[in-house]
């Protein structure tokens, strides 16, 4: 590791830079408020800002404040979430919304233990709720700072790792100034989505270059380093379709697995198809951890207990899974 600036110097530069050339108009940060941060990072979680904010702007539409969150039932939650993906998320922001209601006063708390005691909320969340709406001392570490420290400080090793990760926290708990924390926070995140990009990098444009170890020793590519790349494992689903007197049958998800307390058309095992039809390819959507191809089936004169019959008008409301909602507007013209 080389490097040249303090903490101090370090801090000053990028703050002076955020000001000129950082981002100032996003909706969260137009007269931040604790709760609107909150939404902003936890929708920001692997996930573009460009995406974020129309589903933003309509999250705040809907509920205003923490207590009408709070109140909502996860149904509605869950369908404004629609298409955003990583389901888990908006149960999270309901669960805490909940939680801060009833062991906070409604208040998000301006304590780092505190806040990580929330559901959904880890060491990143935390340190980002205390920077951007408290403007307090709040240590961030995610994937633009992560590539930003690693090509800066010329740290080797997979940044996800636990000891390159912990290093990257050192650093950023080092680094990070006791003021001007909101503007700073921003410098990391600005300074590593537009110059210190995952691939069009602008070194050139960099307020930090002088004093960069990737680009003194031309690393930028190397640094940080990659993680082995691994087959994507592919997976079967079969899903019922089934409409009777113009209502299609859903099943709520469970919590736990792929779309968790999503409304979804019902799905079998492979060993239970013969029982039910000949399947049919429908589509084929692509997760985290494996690429799904799912197949329809048409059942005929089955009972189905799990679940409930909804009308076309009733679907609109609910929260399905994007790729089923988009066969849906597909199959029923109705949902178009």
């Amino acid at each position: 590791m080389s490097h040249s600036l303090t903490p101090s110097s370090f801090s000053q530069i990028l703050c002076t830079w955020q000001k000129q050339y950082g981002r100032h108009d996003l909706p969260w940060q137009i007269s931040p408020t604790a709760y609107k941060v909150f939404i902003s990072e936890m929708m920001l979680q692997q996930t573009q800002v460009t995406t974020v904010i129309g589903y933003f702007e309509r999250w705040m539409n809907q509920f205003p404040t923490l207590s009408s969150l709070a109140q909502a039932h996860l149904d509605d939650v869950m369908h404004l979430w629609q298409g955003l993906g990583y389901y888990q998320r908006a149960r999270r922001i309901h669960q805490a919304a909940q939680y801060i209601m009833t062991h906070h006063k409604g208040e998000l708390p301006q304590c780092l233990q505190a806040l990580q005691s929330i559901p959904g909320v880890g060491r990143y969340t935390a340190g980002a709720l205390l920077s951007f709406a408290y403007n307090q001392y709040g240590p961030i570490v995610d994937g633009n700072v992560r590539r930003l420290f690693c090509r800066y400080f010329g740290i080797e090793g997979v940044p996800t790792t636990r000891q390159v990760d912990q290093q990257l926290w050192d650093l950023a708990e080092r680094y990070t100034p006791t003021q001007n924390n909101r503007q700073f926070a921003q410098a990391l995140l600005d300074l590593g989505s537009q110059i210190c990009a995952p691939k069009k990098i602008q070194c050139d444009n960099c307020p930090l270059k002088s004093s960069c170890y990737a680009y003194q020793h031309n690393k930028q590519a190397d640094l940080p380093t990659k993680k082995p790349k691994k087959v994507l494992p592919e997976k079967k689903g079969y899903f019922l379709w089934t409409v009777k007197e113009n209502k299609l049958f859903l099943e709520k998800r469970p919590q736990q697995g792929i779309w968790g307390s999503l409304w979804c058309l019902p799905q079998i095992n492979e060993d239970l198809i013969e029982q039910y039809g000949t399947p049919e390819h429908a589509f084929d959507h692509k997760f985290t951890h494996y690429q799904l191809h799912a197949y329809l089936i048409y059942p005929q004169n089955i009972e189905l207990t799990r679940g409930q019959w909804f009308t076309p008008t009733e679907i609109k409301k609910l929260g399905l899974p994007a790729p089923i909602y988009k066969l849906m507007s597909k199959s029923l013209k109705f949902l178009s």
